[in-house]
């Protein structure tokens, strides 16, 4: 059974920093990189950054490029998204996704591919 569990949300001041965690089982990691995404409330998906897992490549958004930082524990299938500088735009639900095929276009990160994801964990950013 294939199983992402994300954690680390929270309420945050402005200017202020958290780290997501990922944890997933249930698939070959090695196969895919992990990305991670955000939905606020009434806004589209975006994408903001993913990790290859098998060369360690890693890809960002531009709205998020500086100020956070994606990396992997392979052996323990995890990903983690260090976010600093947070501001209240950031604010919104941030899900972890297995993503088969992704590629960059205008500083627009994008999932062509995305197989599998978790149930989310929301990150609130106060002004």
């Amino acid at each position: 059974e294939v199983q992402f569990v994300e954690s680390g949300g929270g309420l945050v001041q402005a200017g202020g920093s958290l780290r997501l965690s990922c944890a997933a089982s249930g698939f070959s990691f090695d196969d895919y990189a992990i990305g991670w995404f955000r939905q606020a409330p009434g806004k589209e998906r975006e994408e903001i950054s993913c990790i290859s897992v098998s060369d360690g490549s890693v890809y960002y958004a531009d709205s998020v490029k500086g100020r956070f930082a994606i990396s992997s524990d392979n052996a323990k299938n995890l990903v983690f998204l260090q976010m600093n500088s947070l501001k209240p735009e950031d604010t919104a639900v941030y899900y972890c996704a297995a993503v088969s095929s992704w590629g960059l276009r205008l500083g627009a990160l994008y999932f062509d591919g995305m197989d599998f994801w978790g149930s989310g964990t929301l990150v609130t950013v106060s002004s």
